[in-house]
C-alpha cells in the first residue's frame, strides 16, 4: 500500500485514539419509476384495453474495497452520493429500465457507520469486499396490473418506492506493514524515529504511548512500507486492563508483528518473562493474531557492552533475534532490510490466497 505523506495521517480526537482519515457523507438509492396509464390505440381497433407498463426498480449503493485507494480525499469535496432512479413504465406494456446501481470505492481498512443510529454497518477489511448499504426502490405497477374482471379500463397506476438513504461515517483504520509491539518503555517510539520521520513522544522516564504513531519507512530503490508504533501491552490487556482492546483491535490489522524486547528493563524487570507475557495477552485475544509472522528485536544494546544480557535471552528464549540500538542508530539499516523481505512475503502469499478463493459477489 503506498501512501503519500499529506494524506497518509489524520489524527482524530475520540474515545479510540487512532490515525484515520474520516468523511462524512449522505448517500441515497435510486427511485423506483412510476408505473404508467395508458390504454392501447391502434387504427381500426376503437376500444382497446389497458396497457400501461411497470416502473423499473431504482439502483442500489453499493460500498467496494478497492486496493488502488489508499486515502479519503475523494470525498473531501463530495458529500452527496445517488444512484440512478428507475425509468418510468410506457404504454404497450413496456417496462421502465432499472437505475443503474452506485459503486462508491474506499481503500480496504475503510469501515462504514449509519451517523443516525450510530451503528457499524461493515468493516471492508479486506481489499474487493463489497457490501450494499442502501436498496434501491421498486418500480410501481401500471394500470395494467389493476385489470380485474369487473374493472376492465383501471386509470390507477402507482408511483415508484422511494430509495433507501443513509447519512454515512467513513473511518479509515490504515493498515500498517509493521507493529511495534512490546512493554512500556521498551525503546518502540524511539526505534520508530530512528526508522521513518515520525516524532513520537520520547523522554527518559517510563511512560506508554497512549495514541499509535505511524511512519514511513524509506528504503533504498524508492522502497517503502508503513511502521506502526502502536501503545505499549500490559498484563490483562485482552480483558481490557490498561488500553487494552484499543491496542489489541489495532494491532490486528498489521501484516506482520515486529517484537521489541527491552534487554535491560527500567523496572529491573526479566525481559525473557516480560516476552511471554505479551505473547500470552496475544494468544488470549486472538489465535489469528499470535500466529502472525513475528521478527523479535532486542533494543538498548548500548547499554550492554559486554552482550552477557543479550546472550542470555537468546539462550533461554531460543528464537532468533536481531540486535539493535535506537539511540544510537546500531544494527536498524540490517533489520529494515529485513522487515521489507518479510513483508513481501506476507503480500505474495496474501495475493495468492485471493486469487485461488472464488468471486464473492
Amino acid at each position: 500500500m503506498v501512501l503519500d505523506p499529506p494524506f497518509f495521517i489524520s489524527l482524530l480526537n475520540s474515545e479510540e485514539p487512532m490515525f484515520i482519515d474520516q468523511a462524512k457523507i449522505w448517500v441515497k438509492a435510486g427511485d423506483g419509476g412510476p408505473g404508467c396509464m395508458s390504454f392501447r390505440r391502434e387504427k381500426f381497433i376503437p376500444k382497446g384495453g389497458p396497457d400501461g407498463g411497470d416502473g423499473g426498480k431504482g439502483g442500489d449503493v453499493y460500498f467496494y474495497a478497492d486496493p488502488a485507494i489508499d486515502t479519503l480525499i475523494d470525498f473531501a469535496g463530495k458529500h452527496h452520493w445517488r444512484a440512478e432512479n428507475g425509468k418510468p413504465g410506457e404504454g404497450s406494456n413496456k417496462h421502465g429500465s432499472n437505475g443503474r446501481d452506485m459503486i462508491i470505492r474506499v481503500p480496504p481498512g475503510t469501515v462504514i457507520y449509519d451517523q443516525d443510529f450510530e451503528l457499524v454497518l461493515k468493516d471492508l477489511a479486506e481489499t474487493n469486499m463489497k457490501v450494499k448499504i442502501c436498496r434501491g426502490g421498486k418500480g410501481g405497477r401500471g394500470n395494467k396490473a389493476f385489470t380485474t374482471s369487473t374493472n376492465q379500463a383501471p386509470r390507477t397506476f402507482e408511483p415508484g418506492k422511494p430509495g433507501q438513504e443513509r447519512k454515512i461515517k467513513l473511518e479509515l483504520k490504515l493498515i500498517a506493514d509493521a507493529g511495534l509491539l512490546g512493554m512500556p518503555n521498551a525503546g518502540k517510539s524511539t526505534l520508530i524515529s530512528r526508522c521513518s520521520a515520525a516524532k513520537p513522544k520520547i523522554a527518559s522516564y517510563p511512560f506508554t504511548t497512549i495514541e499509535p504513531v505511524l511512519g514511513i519507512v524509506e528504503l533504498p530503490d524508492h522502497r517503502r512500507f508503513v511502521m506502526a508504533d502502536i501503545p505499549g501491552l500490559i498484563e490483562g490487556a485482552h480483558e481490557g486492563t490498561g488500553l487494552g482492546f484499543e491496542f489489541l483491535r489495532h494491532i490486528e490489522r498489521t501484516r506482520i508483528l515486529v517484537h521489541i524486547i527491552d534487554i535491560v528493563p527500567f523496572d529491573s524487570s526479566d525481559p525473557v518473562e516480560n516476552y511471554h507475557k505479551i505473547r500470552d495477552e496475544l494468544s488470549q485475544y486472538s489465535k489469528a493474531l499470535a500466529d502472525k509472522t513475528e521478527v523479535i528485536v532486542a533494543n538498548k544494546t548500548d547499554l550492554d557492552p559486554d552482550g552477557k544480557a543479550l546472550a542470555d535471552i537468546k539462550k533461554r528464549l531460543k528464537k532468533t533475534i536481531y540486535s539493535v540500538s535506537a539511540v544510537t542508530g546500531h544494527g536498524i539499516r540490517p533489520v529494515t532490510e529485513l522487515l521489507w523481505e518479510q513483508i513481501q512475503k506476507h503480500k505474495q502469499n496474501k495475493q495468492s490466497e485471493e486469487n485461488n478463493e472464488p468471486d464473492s459477489y
